[in-house]
């Protein structure tokens, strides 16, 4: 105890954070992850201090190792000791904490492993075989160890689990790290098993549907209602235990925070593993986003790095306002490719989306493959980060659509027409506005693109009424509203059609432009990048869907960005100050080159400028200047210096 007390009144002095205890911490998280014993406290707080971490996470798994499942006061002890250093030194503190995964160490033939003890807790397949795993399976699985995951439906180890859960954030420990919680449908052999057919699972299946999971559908068969319905049970009961986790969090800490780690993005994983970032974001407060397109980030091609933004443009808007953390890996031995380059890419990337860092060497939650970098990246990061963090508001966007129902069930389809669309919206340097079921009422968008949403809700069909009625526009394309919510054909098939019929301002494009747009992209657009340059596309219905756009009577620019053909901008208004923030992906060559060519000549017009206004540019790690520029009738015009990876415009 002697010993503590000292350590804390150390840290007093060290001061971890310049940031403090603000009235939200999890909006301001820079991290990296952490050991949870005793005696590696001190180190911890070091780190922390030597690198600019703010929000320290820290792993010593209760709930996944099966011995402190059983007699769990030792790490409860540590875990306790952590959060009270951390609290002294003004900085935060969360544990982490398996979800449904649960591991037995060093097994011998006669002793007690969780699937000896509890064989009927198990997820299953179809077959009836139990999830179990060994070395090799997992490299987190080390030898003569049992790897088991969990049907959240088992009552006695969920009412155990939860237990536990409480036992934790009773240490007074800022927030409670559940990773990955899904349906086991991730390992090799089990990804299209659509698991779990356990016992309890099946009987709550049947309990709510009066379906039978065992007999009544093919997984996999997408045309058959009963295996919708268990598609959604299996987002729903991901969704609800991560609920539940949040309850017995704050009932016995209201502070705490439920974070919850997601390796899905915005694709076809999704339904498989159950684990529904959009579903999962109202009933938790931060989420831990595992999304690695492309592999890390010395591996991404120009293409990969627009897809990444991309899922973090779209994890925002699911977030409505809750923080997105990006637990992703920059670097994995790539010879040609500086560790400190790569780190530099992945930050600045995430900080244009208003995304959090999460530092950590190859693929694990620890470590650093550059510790200076670290240090570089967050301190400049801790310096801007109410510039960073503050709410993008927007001004004159273009709406898109997101539509899960639609991911769901048509992900071949949806992903291609939403990415295109996407894409396009960046080429041109559009601002624009992520609009889902939960914000199409509140949009603030007057053209609301819909690219091939082909399930559509009663509920969202008459809130399309009243955006055409309020005189805004609506493009769509291909089969959108074809189909319901529940992916059966709509009972009016020729609703969109009576809209286009009714409203002017209701457009159909035929077939799928953007979507074709996407697969030239993947076909055509690395080499081009590489080379600084954005391939050339001539199609006439592509070139249509920009056209309504471009030359609506409903849209007109905030702000124009101009010779930035390889970089991706989000314009925003922050804190009434419109904003670019400009990430720069030409020339990058994955796993051979992570220095993008330096882009001369941008353009910046803020619009609606007045005459005494003055424009600042915070390069990616430099400090911010004055930019002078040109003002003529309410429009001021600057010209950025040489950017490298990116940078921050903002007229004040």
């Amino acid at each position: 105890m002697k010993k503590f007390r000292f350590y804390i009144f150390a840290l007093l002095a060290l001061g971890c954070s310049s940031n403090g205890f603000s009235q939200d911490w999890t909006h301001y998280v820079r991290t990296s992850g952490h050991g949870c014993e005793l005696n590696q406290i001190h180190s911890i707080m070091n780190d922390a201090r030597n690198t600019h971490l703010f929000g320290i996470e820290v792993d010593n798994d209760i709930t996944g190792r099966y011995t402190s499942f059983l007699f769990p006061e030792e790490k409860l002890r540590a875990i306790k000791a952590m959060a009270d250093s951390a609290h002294a030194a003004k900085n935060f503190a969360f544990v982490y904490t398996a979800g449904l995964e649960c591991i037995t160490d060093s097994v011998m033939p006669n002793s007690r492993t969780f699937l000896r003890d509890h064989p009927d807790w198990a997820q299953r397949n179809k077959k009836g075989d139990p999830a179990v795993f060994g070395f090799g399976d997992a490299f987190w699985i080390s030898e003569n160890s049992e790897d088991v995951w969990i049907s959240p439906y088992a009552p006695e180890w969920r009412k155990l689990y939860m237990e536990r859960i409480r036992q934790i954030a009773a240490t007074g420990i800022d927030g409670v790290y559940i990773d990955i919680p899904y349906w086991m449908t991730h390992f090799d052999k089990w990804e299209d098993t659509w698991a779990s057919f356990d016992t309890y699972t099946v009987a709550e299946f049947k309990r709510r549907t009066s379906f039978d999971a065992l007999t009544d559908f093919t997984p996999g068969d997408w045309t058959d209602p009963e295996f919708i319905a268990w598609v959604d049970f299996r987002i729903s009961s991901m969704t609800e235990f991560m609920a539940e986790i949040d309850k017995n969090v704050k009932a016995v800490n209201p502070a705490c925070k439920t974070i919850a780690e997601i390796y899905p993005g915005i694709g076809e994983e999704v339904a498989r593993v159950g684990a529904d970032v959009y579903d999962m974001y109202p009933v938790v407060d931060v989420i831990a986003h595992e999304y690695n397109v492309g592999d890390n980030s010395a591996r991404r091609e120009p293409l990969d790095w627009m897809e990444y933004m991309t899922g973090m443009y779209t994890f925002r808007a699911f977030a409505e306002g809750k923080p997105s953390w990006m637990l992703s890996y920059s670097w994995d031995g790539e010879d040609s490719i500086k560790p400190a380059d790569a780190i530099e890419n992945l930050a600045m990337s995430q900080v244009m989306a208003g995304t959090n860092s999460w530092d950590a060497r190859r693929f694990v939650m620890s470590g650093s493959n550059d510790y200076e970098a670290r240090i570089k990246v967050y301190k400049w990061i801790s310096e801007n980060e109410k510039l960073i963090y503050a709410p993008r508001e927007t001004m004159l966007p273009v709406g898109i659509y997101f539509s899960p129902k639609t991911r769901n069930y048509f992900a071949d389809d949806f992903t291609p027409a939403y990415q295109g669309m996407m894409n396009l919206l960046l080429r041109e340097h559009i601002e624009f506005e992520i609009i889902t079921p939960r914000t199409l009422s509140s949009a603030t968008s007057s053209i609301l693109i819909m690219p091939d949403v082909k399930c559509l809700s009663d509920t969202e069909y008459e809130e399309l009424k009243l955006w055409l009625k309020n005189g805004k526009t609506l493009i769509y394309t291909n089969e959108t509203g074809k189909y319901a919510d529940n992916r059966e054909i709509s009972a009016n098939p020729g609703r969109m059609q009576e809209l286009s019929n009714t409203y002017p301002n209701a457009i159909r494009i035929s077939r799928n432009p953007e979507s074709n747009f996407y697969h030239f992209l993947k076909e055509n657009y690395n080499q081009s990048a590489q080379k600084g340059e954005n391939p050339a596309y001539n199609d006439n219905e592509f070139n249509s869907l920009i056209g309504q756009i471009l030359n609506s009577k409903s849209y007109s620019r905030a702000i124009t960005v101009e010779n930035a053909d390889i970089c991706v901008t989000q314009i925003a208004s922050v804190e009434n100050k419109p904003t670019v923030f400009l990430a720069n992906f030409s020339g990058l060559k994955g796993s051979k080159n992570a220095n993008p060519i330096p882009q001369k000549h941008i353009i910046v017009t803020f619009n609606n400028a007045k005459r005494n206004s003055q424009a600042f540019v915070i390069p990616f790690l430099g400090k911010p200047a004055k930019v002078k520029g040109k003002w003529s009738q309410g429009k001021l015009r600057i010209m950025l210096p040489e950017i490298s990876r990116g940078c921050i415009v903002q007229l004040n």
